[in-house]
């Protein structure tokens, strides 16, 4: 009985022990289990600061744009680009066409404007070049015009690729050699939009200088009646050449993927609602009377720029002026683009800022600038220079879905023919005299919004890029005056360049 007591109790005990053991050990797992827990925690949020800080300090910033929650099924039509029937590009040489042999004459050459009108300017050159029988040193681009942009040829270009693709068409160095620097030049200003048999008459200016400089670069060649060869060549010298230098090319492709990651397609829209634009054309409409007196003084300011008293009225009337960011939003309402529609703004500073640019957005919420794709680190070494950020311009419009320019400026043009040529890509100018008129219609009550729609699409049938032979000037214009209005050739470099199996070798 006393052993059974003794026994009662070690058993009692040993049970006692064994629950605040087993406490002890569900206290330590919960405890184990916890701490696991709060670590688990703590490495996801730092994650996710990580990523988050990494969206702001890589090259791959967060668009201030939102994606479309409910996904919109896009109306093919309004994307679709027109028929290039059959045609392709042909800026090879002809069988008569010769390799150029090496000259020890030179033409150095200072290039104007801005980027587009310097690109444009060198691919003449080049061209006049070949005719001349020059070697051509590499153009010095323009330093001191309206954007003040210290950039050199390699800055912009890619300056090796340049000799070399040229190097069966015209000799092209870096620089002149040591022996001629200190030659006496003749300095020319070619008469513009000149032919082949002004070249050939300049050539005499060889029996007497190994070095021509030429002051200024723009519209120098005839837009027509030239050799297809010439044509071709100034095709090459643009088109293929003229390469962006390879750091801007890799940025350009890399903010078109970011905007392609936004919508399946974009359109480019070239808004040229600058300050010097507005001054330059007199376009008032719209603005503040302090606004147009700022842009009067600035014009009045710049020597340069021989307009100075304008009606800009008569210039709106005329179409001579550049769509409003209103004006331009009616206009993309009107031809059926959604609301939702992702649109690239391939400008500068848009003048009066918000003020004006919300009678755009309010319309058309998902407008992107360059600086919304591009990390300020990504943008840094190119920001405060014109034509680089204008070449990123470029090359996101003429990737773009749909370019659609406010104004025909040097740009609008050029991009307008590079798209021809690359498969006549859909491309839709506005027609500015004949929107103006609706426009004011609207505004004076004479034509309901909802009949807006069918007159604007009307008015753009056969704007959209499709092929078509480059035009001449306006009927009745005579002597040196119609070279002036007709069809730049750089904006429709068909048939040169643009032409169908049977004509693309002669």
């Amino acid at each position: 009985m006393g052993n059974h007591r003794v026994y009662h109790h070690h058993s009692k005990n040993l049970s006692s022990s064994r629950n605040r053991k087993s406490s002890f050990l569900s206290i330590t797992l919960y405890v184990i289990l916890l701490f696991a827990l709060s670590i688990f925690i703590f490495i996801l949020y730092s994650s996710n600061n990580d990523v988050f800080d990494d969206e702001h300090k890589t090259t791959m910033p967060l668009l201030r744009v939102e994606k479309s929650k409910s996904k919109q099924p896009l109306d093919h039509r309004l994307w679709e680009p027109p028929s290039s029937q059959g045609l392709h590009q042909c800026d090879k040489p002809t069988s008569k066409y010769k390799a150029t042999p090496v000259w020890d004459r030179y033409m150095t050459v200072r290039s104007n404007g801005g980027l587009n009108q310097m690109r444009t300017g060198i691919a003449d050159m080049v061209a006049v070049a070949r005719i001349m029988n020059a070697t051509l040193v590499i153009p010095q681009l323009d330093k001191s015009s309206f954007w003040q942009d210290s950039s050199t040829f390699s800055n912009v270009f890619d300056e090796l690729h340049f000799i070399e693709s040229l190097q069966e068409d015209v000799r092209v160095v870096k620089e002149l050699p040591k022996e001629v620097e200190s030659l006496p030049r003749a300095r020319k200003h070619f008469t513009l939009w000149s032919g082949v048999s002004y070249y050939e008459e300049m050539t005499q200016l060889w029996k007497e200088y190994q070095v021509i400089h030429v002051a200024k670069s723009d519209s120098r060649l005839a837009n027509n009646d030239l050799p297809i060869d010439i044509q071709r060549l100034r095709c090459r010298a643009l088109y293929h050449a003229l390469r962006f230098s390879p750091s801007i090319e890799i940025l350009g492709k890399t903010l078109v993927e970011r905007l392609r990651s936004r919508a399946e397609k974009y359109i480019a829209l070239h808004l040229r609602y600058e300050k010097d634009m507005l001054s330059f054309t007199g376009c008032t409409y719209g603005l503040t009377d302090a606004e147009s007196e700022e842009l009067r003084i600035m014009r009045e300011k710049t020597s340069h720029w021989k307009m100075k008293n304008i009606n800009s009225t008569e210039q709106r009337i005329n179409g001579l002026c550049p769509l409003t960011p209103k004006e331009v939003g009616i206009f993309l309402q009107a031809l059926g683009y959604p609301a939702s529609t992702l649109i690239y703004i391939a400008a500068g500073e848009i003048y009066g800022g918000d003020t004006h640019l919300s009678e755009l957005t309010s319309r058309f919420p998902n407008i992107v600038f360059k600086e919304m794709l591009a990390s300020q680190e990504e943008l840094k070494k190119i920001s405060s220079h014109a034509s680089q950020t204008a070449a990123l311009d470029y090359i996101i419009s003429i990737e773009s879905d749909i370019f659609i320019p406010s104004h025909s400026g040097n740009m609008a043009r050029t991009v307008e023919g590079h798209r021809r040529f690359l498969g006549h890509r859909k491309t839709i100018p506005p027609d500015r005299k004949g929107l103006v008129e609706l426009f004011d219609k609207l505004e004076a009550g004479r034509l309901q919004v909802s009949s807006l729609p069918r007159p604007v699409k009307q008015l753009h049938r056969n704007r959209v890029g499709a092929p078509r032979r480059r035009g001449g000037a306006p009927s009745g214009i005579r002597g040196r005056a119609r070279l002036r209005l007709e069809e730049s050739f750089y904006q429709n470099p068909f048939p040169e360049c643009i032409c169908n199996s049977q004509s693309a070798v002669r």
